[in-house]
């Protein structure tokens, strides 16, 4: 053993003869490696040497291993699963499944080797984050974890889905659905508000859209100007701004033309439909429609803005609609992710029929003091 001295530094060094032929192992720095750990690293490579290894490939073995065993660790798998995943789906759905490994399951689970990984030892995981009252996160972070484990049997990294055994482990979350109105009477009453309503004209016009079109809330304070065909009745939202990055068309009942065309002089100059107050290169907040809607006297419990999308869902299936019709226009998930890709259209002439009877329907109900109890499919 010796000390290599040169501009660059100092490195302990040893020489040896391994199958006639001389070879040099790096012991470390200096000063990061001492004397008394250089001289153990020198004993360790002895010791190989008499049981007839090679200590300079024994090392590279060695590397090669833990190299390995991180490209197989929980983590490497769940990112290397995120990686291909995440471009399907919105950028705050992804963000939030990034985020809930990052704090809640990475740092206990992520070092180990997938095919390690025990139902006990994500029990665990579970656990914790069941203990400071998250359940619903709790339960997410399974379902998370269970989509990694069958990407790691898919890629021949684990043998199985040790989150399945699971299943029954964590109380159930307690379901709570979006407030809103159903009975014709009371969605005539939030109607004749919203006609009433003596607040910001763009948020006045938000409003009036949100029972006809029934998007997501994010979906349309979104909605931009070159995404609208006013002369063809039709909204084409881009996937990107979907939840299931798919495209969604959403045709425009005339009353819905009438209200864009009424806001167009005021915001149709610039990017977005329903621009911020505060600058016209942002989108409304997402609470904007949300305050309306409590100025109007509508409670959390009553009404919110995701509430219109179940209130038009229950209505359209007591009308007799087409089920699978109503499904598509409220762009729920397709399981199939082959048919997904060119559904964005399926049942769109009936979808069009179907919005414009809508439309008509709740023109009656804020019309008229005397609510129709039926009304039917075309």
């Amino acid at each position: 053993m010796y000390l290599l001295v040169n501009p660059a530094g100092r490195y302990f060094r040893m020489d040896y003869a391994f199958d006639g032929r001389r070879k040099t192992l790096a012991l470390g720095v200096y000063p990061e490696t001492g004397l008394k750990q250089a001289r153990e690293k020198r004993e360790e490579a002895r010791r190989l040497l008499a049981e007839g290894i090679d200590p300079g490939e024994h090392r590279k073995i060695i590397k090669t291993m833990d190299k390995s065993r991180e490209a197989d660790s929980f983590e490497a798998v769940a990112r290397e699963w995120f990686a291909k995943q995440s471009p399907r789906w919105t950028e705050s759905h992804a963000s939030k499944v990034i985020r809930r490994m990052a704090a809640d399951v990475f740092p206990w689970l992520g070092m180990q080797k997938i095919s390690d990984v025990t139902a006990k030892d994500l029990l665990a995981v579970l656990r914790r984050i069941e203990g400071r009252g998250a359940l619903e996160t709790a339960h997410l972070a399974q379902q998370t974890c269970g989509r990694v484990f069958r990407y790691g049997i898919a890629t021949m990294r684990c043998e199985r889905d040790i989150a399945a055994d699971l299943r029954g482990a964590l109380p159930p979350v307690k379901v709570s659905h979006m407030a809103s109105l159903t009975d014709p009477k009371v969605v005539a009453d939030l109607l004749r508000a919203i006609d009433g309503y003596q607040g910001h004209f763009v948020t006045r016009c938000a409003l009036r859209l949100s029972p006809l079109l029934f998007v997501r809330p994010g979906e349309l304070r979104n909605m931009e100007w070159g995404e609208v065909d006013l002369d063809g009745a039709e909204w084409r939202i881009p996937g990107s701004k979907m939840k299931m990055r798919e495209q969604h068309i959403v045709p425009l009942a005339r009353l819905a033309v009438e209200i864009l065309r009424e806001i167009h002089p005021l915001t149709g100059s610039g990017r977005f439909v329903f621009p911020s107050v505060r600058s016209p290169l942002q989108c409304m907040s997402e609470n904007t429609v949300l305050a309306a809607l409590r100025r109007l006297g509508f409670t959390k419990e009553q009404m919110t803005p995701h509430g219109f999308r179940s209130m038009a869902s229950t209505r359209l299936n007591e009308m007799g609609w087409n089920r699978d019709a109503i499904e598509r226009q409220l762009a729920h998930s397709e399981r199939n992710a082959v048919r997904a890709a060119y559904n964005y259209a399926e049942h769109l002439p009936e979808r069009r029929r179907m919005m414009q009877e809508w439309a008509d329907y709740l023109d009656r109900l804020a019309d008229r003091n005397v609510v129709p109890m039926h009304a039917t499919a075309v």
